[in-house]
């Protein structure tokens, strides 16, 4: 464990060169990937198969040598074990039936009998613990309580997030269920994840942004709160990074209030103020734009220079502001860890 760099940042060292890894870095824009996934039938089977879905995890490890692998799962499974029925439309992306009242609040599982249906992804996490390299970490994640939400309320992604909005303002008490059944089904299943084998774990509240005013303190930082205290109870020693996209200045204080051990930055943080206001807190990730795995060329050297400079002075890990996309080079991928390691 001592050898693992990503380890040694989320305990709050300050190291030359930052460990590195990448959201969504198992998918879309690797060849070996789109076959994997062709093997399986489709995303969901990849998913849930836990020989294959370690295999597509363990690809992006074999070809750029990252320090950190994430488990390939997705955040819709607690939402279909929980009992949504879910599916994924070809360039379209997920789907799901919608929870609007307290009728559809009620069909939903217990939180407690989501181990059956999720079992597959632990196997993975298994599989990914025996064949991983001795220096390369295992992170587990979850989608945040309110992202979650979001999907299960919409039936799909949507721009705004006003399904979920509507529900919240309109019918509170079967909105505040729902975040708590979430809350409830996400601390069993990072758990399991952690007593599968997984080192770390991650909570992506990717619409966290959309939250103003006291509904961020609610919807956000309080379920993170309250499922990082949960882990922490069972699981003491297992780092947490949070991942609330799009706070702003809310990213301030975010990490003490929260108890995470470190904090996700978007790309539309500036680094040195992050640093600044942020990283003083503790480990902080990020937070390269995804868009420069596309363009490439000597702008993505320069920012990965000045991100690495910027947050050089404490516990840094480096990674995209969001996830990788489908149409990213993986030559550019390789540029960005050489000059980061260099």
């Amino acid at each position: 464990m001592a050898e693992k760099l990503l380890m040694r940042a989320l305990a709050g060292e300050t190291l030359k060169t930052p460990p590195a890894w990448m959201m969504r870095q198992a998918g879309r824009y690797l060849p070996e990937y789109k076959a994997t996934r062709a093997q399986a039938g489709d995303f969901l089977s990849l998913c849930y198969n836990p020989e294959l879905a370690a295999e597509v995890t363990l690809q992006p490890i074999r070809r750029f040598g990252f320090d950190a692998a994430i488990l390939f799962a997705d955040i819709l499974l607690i939402p279909q074990a929980l009992g949504a029925d879910l599916w994924f439309v070809t360039g379209e992306g997920p789907r799901l039936s919608t929870i609007t009242d307290q009728a559809g609040f009620d069909a939903l599982k217990p939180a407690d009998t989501v181990h059956d249906h999720l079992s597959p992804v632990y196997e993975t996490i298994k599989i990914l613990s025996r064949e991983l390299p001795g220096d390369v970490a295992l992170i587990g994640f979850a989608g945040a309580p309110w992202t979650v939400a979001t999907y299960m309320i919409a039936g799909r992604g949507t721009p705004d997030q006003g399904p979920a909005h509507a529900l919240k303002d309109g019918n509170r008490p079967v909105f505040e269920a729902l975040l708590n059944r979430i809350t409830e089904a996400t601390i069993e299943y990072l758990s399991a994840q952690i007593n599968a084998g997984a080192e770390v774990v991650k909570l992506f509240d990717s619409w966290a942004g959309s939250l103003n005013g006291d509904d961020f303190q609610k919807y956000a930082l309080e379920p993170t709160k309250q499922i990082i205290a949960a882990l922490k109870a069972r699981h003491p020693d297992t780092p947490i990074i949070a991942f609330p996209r799009g706070a702003g200045e809310k990213y301030i204080g975010f990490g003490p209030a929260t108890g995470a051990d470190c904090v996700a930055l978007d790309q539309f943080t500036d680094a040195d103020w992050a640093a600044k206001h942020v990283q003083k807190d503790g480990c902080v990730q990020g937070n390269l734009a995804p868009g420069h795995m596309v363009t490439g060329g000597q702008d993505l050297v320069d920012e990965v220079r000045r991100i690495k400079a910027a947050f050089s002075g404490g516990p840094h890990i480096f990674n995209l502001g969001h996830g990788i996309t489908p149409d990213a080079n993986p030559d550019n991928v390789a540029l960005m860890l050489e000059t980061l390691r260099a």
